[in-house]
């Protein structure tokens, strides 16, 4: 489709069904969204590239309307749920933009299967080392962290926590307590996020990296400098007004992946 209205479909996969959604045609870039959230994060994102690019975002297991895994999830299994979008699209070869947890995935795609992986790029992705990990497997998740209240207390909770750091007015907080509300853990995915060995990983990474980085994003715009230190070759792009919501910087985001997936 070229109108960047999504196509929906599911994907079987061992642990149950992936919800997939397709615009545009040609070069396959896939999507992957941050925890909690699903592939309405690239709703805007894949409006303004389907006329150049075959979009393919996918909710990651557990997340929007996609099945959730037996056990809390890995790294590896979103990257293997990813492959397995591809596999069952036909897609021999392809781009990926993940947005924080997607950017973390997009690095285990592409060190899994380096000679399918043509580029990656890293939105708002934070470097997880062993300092990284060894601190967040002491700490909880700084956002997205709430108990169940009979009085929906919980869900103040979940929007306090994420308003500083989104733009005045509700739009895109609704969007992200949709998502958060239909995910079986809010938490489980940053978890896995702190569980990777990405500074091993990443010497598997043999594509082009663009690193994407949201200005207004304190959670990840301070790992650019490690980023570009641990792949190669690797190029940066700035989203002065970038913030946590992707939505927020997608016509900045567009353009960044039009012209490097172009080049």
């Amino acid at each position: 489709m070229t109108d960047g209205r999504p196509r929906r479909s599911y994907v079987d996969a061992p642990h149950g069904q992936i919800h997939v959604a397709e615009a545009g045609s040609g070069t396959p870039l896939i999507l992957i969204h941050q925890t909690p959230r699903s592939s309405d994060e690239f709703r805007e994102v894949m409006g303004l590239l389907s006329s150049q690019v075959r979009t393919v975002a996918f909710d990651l297991p557990g997340m929007g309307a996609s099945d959730p895994l037996p056990a809390p999830p890995s790294i590896e299994e979103y990257a293997a749920a990813a492959l397995h979008v591809a596999d069952a699209l036909g897609l021999d070869s392809f781009h990926i933009c993940g947005h924080h947890t997607g950017g973390v995935v997009a690095v285990e795609v592409a060190a899994h299967a380096p000679d399918r992986v043509r580029s990656i790029a890293l939105s708002s992705t934070p470097w997880i080392d062993g300092s990284a990990r060894r601190a967040r497997a002491s700490a909880p998740p700084p956002v997205d962290v709430a108990t169940h209240r009979p009085d929906g207390g919980h869900l103040i909770d979940l929007w306090n926590q994420r308003r500083p750091y989104y733009p005045m007015g509700h739009e895109l907080l609704d969007r992200y307590l949709a998502d958060a509300l239909r995910a079986s853990s809010t938490e489980e995915g940053h978890r896995a996020v702190g569980r990777y060995a990405m500074d091993e990983r990443c010497r598997s990474v043999r594509c082009p990296v663009l690193v994407i980085e949201h200005a207004g994003d304190p959670f990840a715009s301070k790992h650019t400098d490690a980023l570009v230190a641990g792949f190669r070759p690797v190029s940066v792009v700035l989203v002065e007004d970038g913030r946590i919501p992707l939505e927020h910087g997608a016509v900045a985001v567009a353009r960044a992946l039009a012209d490097f997936v172009g080049r």
